[in-house]
């Protein structure tokens, strides 16, 4: 029971997910990216250098199987590698859909 109830609430939450970064706005992931990402990250290709243990936001944009909805989770998700910049839904569907664009 209990792993039905935890399978469904994480269905829910990315079926939402889904929803917002469909309703997202790139250009404010853009100004997210600039103030949090830059330091480490390519986000732009005006951008001259980010960190060499970071890969630039094109290439992340270009992995298989990936899209803004299922970045947008990883943005939301504790990771080893990256701050916690406690980002709202809505602000990681912003960013996800930026990152995602910069593939384009």
């Amino acid at each position: 029971m209990s792993r039905t109830v935890t399978g469904l609430l994480s269905l829910i939450f990315v079926v939402a997910l889904a929803n917002a970064a469909a309703a997202a706005d790139a250009a404010n992931g853009e100004k997210l990216a600039k103030r949090w990402c830059a330091t480490c990250h390519v986000v732009a290709s005006d951008q001259q250098r980010g960190s060499t243990q970071a890969p630039p936001f094109s290439a992340i944009a270009k992995k298989r199987g990936l899209d803004a909805a299922k970045l947008a989770l990883y943005l939301l998700l504790p990771h080893p590698r990256m701050p916690d910049m406690n980002l709202s839904r809505s602000e990681a569907a912003d960013l996800a859909a930026y990152i995602a664009r910069q593939g384009k």
